[in-house]
């Protein structure tokens, strides 16, 4: 744990939009260099943007014991999900957080509080969102009866298969007859338990 602690770096991250002006950048910079920061990323872009070299890259820098010091957590993150994620992630890899307006500070115990909420929040997000996504394909099945491509060979064309069969048509003819290829047709008529 020493060793950690001698290796460890305090990085800055700072993001200000091209409407944001001069005034802001100085802001963020002088608040992250008052913080003693041994490294400064900084995107210029909308917080919106889904395109952030310098956090990128930032990210990518950072190391179990390090410190990521922001102005304050929109800089961090362009939405609320994106945020928690981000978060999720530093805390999985052993990265301490520290927002400087937002006062926290994962290197204390109040801010591993903090931030081990909003870890759970990201994973609850995640989790709605899985809920969602499986709700919203029960209510379309429920309406629709069906879910992804609509099926090559319908009850009529397959009844007709059947009877073109039954009067003995070969498959490849069969197939040809109702637009479909053989291993199609194999295929639902598997599915109906009538393979010849």
């Amino acid at each position: 744990m020493t060793q950690m602690n001698k290796t460890s770096r305090v990085i800055g991250y700072c993001r200000v939009s091209t409407t944001d002006g001069r005034q802001k950048t100085d802001l963020q910079r002088d608040a992250l260099r008052t913080a003693a920061v041994t490294a400064l990323y900084e995107d210029q872009c909308s917080g919106a943007k889904t395109s952030r070299p310098d956090l990128d890259r930032c990210l990518a820098d950072l190391q179990a014991g390090d410190t990521l010091v922001i102005w304050r957590l929109d800089r961090l993150g362009r939405s609320l999900p994106h945020l928690l994620d981000v978060v999720a992630d530093l805390d999985r890899r052993g990265v301490h957080l520290r927002s400087l307006n937002d006062h926290i500070d994962t290197t204390t115990a109040t801010g591993r509080l903090v931030f081990h909420v909003l870890a759970s929040l990201a994973q609850f997000e995640r989790e709605l969102t899985a809920e969602r996504i499986a709700a919203g394909v029960a209510a379309y099945r429920a309406r629709k009866g069906h879910w992804g491509r609509k099926p090559t060979v319908t009850a009529d064309s397959l009844e007709t298969a059947q009877l073109l069969i039954a009067a003995g048509k070969s498959i490849t003819e069969t197939a040809q007859r109702i637009g479909v290829g053989r291993s199609t047709l194999y295929r639902a008529l598997k599915a109906q338990g009538n393979a010849a």
